[in-house]
């Protein structure tokens, strides 16, 4: 049966969460590999709006069994007041799985970023100050607090204070901060132990045994491509791998388990934090695409940078996750506008570039070429078939999905989860 990876296709943002409780009806399985409560997802569900930062998705489908990998870092006071959240809201979570091997974030992690960022100045990556990255540091430093570690109070005492010894000396020496006391970090983590200890599994197995057993996986990634490590807008990226090859070590499923990637695209695009964004909008079209697309950030509040579409990045997702579907979001907040620019390429110091320039400095300076498409006026939100789309907006997917290079099979129409039009089966 299939393991299928979901994965944002442009910055983040896409409404993969949208994308994710769609399918969590037919899955068994809903797996976040990676990333933390940097990231963030929007679901609504009637007249209400939940917010998810570390959970995923499917927490909100009830037959669904929600899953944190071991390529997830945790910061474990967010967690339990995320649980909590919904637990007032009537949403049963006690199905929770959370890897042993997932590395915690401490509260010295969220320290050394902040106070690094800002000593960065006008370098500053622009990260949310959660201390996301000075974790992933330490697990690649093999200086990490693991889940596991938390149910041995001797080991968790011995790796708190290796790690503290050099952020200690850059805490006070660098930073003129306060060094950190390692028995207070460690009476922090303890105090989650008991109640998390019922969560903790070897989710490897689970999820292995799962699909073994003909049941259904869906691996959700946070963020989107252009902010993977190894394949984004380098340094401007988050610490991990949102693309389809994090979800194999970030849930300990093999790749030819893997059986789809469906992408998340933005009728539009957006992104949030420093960084270059060719088809970034400085006018009246930017501010209509941030007010009418609600483009805030979940889980930083920041207004997020709007531009026009770009086929070269669509294309470049495809090719780095190795797309089988696509699920274009928001279609809806193009309507009304007279005509819809479309990138379709980039002019980089006077020659036309037709795919993501792989220097830095030609991608900062990349300038886009549009091609422009008929809008449409009629109200598309009650929309349940693509017939059913005005003649322009069939138009507009249907170029995408050409130059995209990848099918699209779902389109968002409207913020309520019903709110889709279904065109391929991305499961099948």
């Amino acid at each position: 049966m299939p393991a299928v990876v979901l994965v944002g296709a442009q910055w983040g943002d896409e409404g993969k969460g949208k994308a994710t409780d769609l399918l969590g009806d037919r899955v068994d399985y809903v797996v976040r590999y990676q990333g933390g409560n940097n990231a963030g997802h929007t679901v609504v569900i009637g007249d209400k709006k939940f917010a998810l930062h570390l959970l995923p998705s499917g927490i909100l489908t009830p037959a669904c069994i929600p899953v944190i990998g071991n390529g997830v870092v945790i910061d474990l006071e967010v967690l339990f007041r995320e649980i909590d959240g919904l637990n007032e809201k009537g949403v049963d979570t006690s199905k929770l799985l959370i890897s042993a091997n997932a590395h915690i974030i401490t509260p010295y992690h969220v320290t050394v970023d902040k106070v690094s960022e800002r000593f960065l100045g006008k370098r500053a990556i622009g990260t949310t100050g959660r201390g996301i990255g000075p974790t992933y540091g330490d697990k690649m430093g093999r200086l990490g607090i693991r889940v596991q570690d938390l149910f041995d109070p001797s080991i968790l005492m011995q790796k708190v204070e290796g790690a503290l010894v050099q952020k200690n000396e850059l805490l006070v020496k660098v930073y003129n901060r306060a060094a950190v006391r390692p028995q207070d970090v460690v009476d922090h983590l303890l105090s989650f132990a008991e109640r998390l200890k019922p969560m903790v599994a070897d989710t490897s197995l689970v999820l292995n045994s799962a699909l073994a057993e003909g049941k259904t996986v869906l691996l959700e990634g946070g963020q989107g491509t252009l902010l993977d490590v190894d394949h984004g807008t380098y340094p401007f990226v988050t610490s991990s791998n949102p693309t389809a090859g994090g979800a194999t070590t970030g849930s300990g499923i093999g790749p030819t388990k893997i059986t789809g990637v469906i992408g998340i695209l933005k009728a539009y695009t957006t992104r949030v934090g420093s960084g270059p964004f060719p088809t970034e909008l400085f006018d009246e079209w930017g501010e209509f695409l941030r007010k009418t697309g609600g483009e805030v950030g979940v889980t930083t509040g920041r207004n997020r940078r709007c531009g026009w579409f770009d086929a070269p990045i669509a294309r470049y997702a495809t090719r780095v996750n190795g797309l089988t579907d696509i699920f274009l979001t928001k279609l809806d907040v193009l309507t009304g506008i007279k005509e819809i620019p479309v990138c379709v390429a980039y002019d980089v110091d006077g020659v036309r570039v037709d795919e993501v320039p792989v220097s830095q400095t030609d991608f900062h300076h990349a300038k886009p070429i549009y091609q422009m498409f008929p809008g449409w006026d009629e109200d598309i939100t009650g929309a349940k078939t693509f017939e059913e789309l005005p003649k322009n907006a069939q138009d507009y997917v249907l170029a995408l999905e050409k130059l995209s290079g990848t099918r699209i099979s779902a389109i968002g129409v409207g913020q309520d989860r019903n709110a889709t039009i279904v065109r391929h089966d991305m499961l099948g």
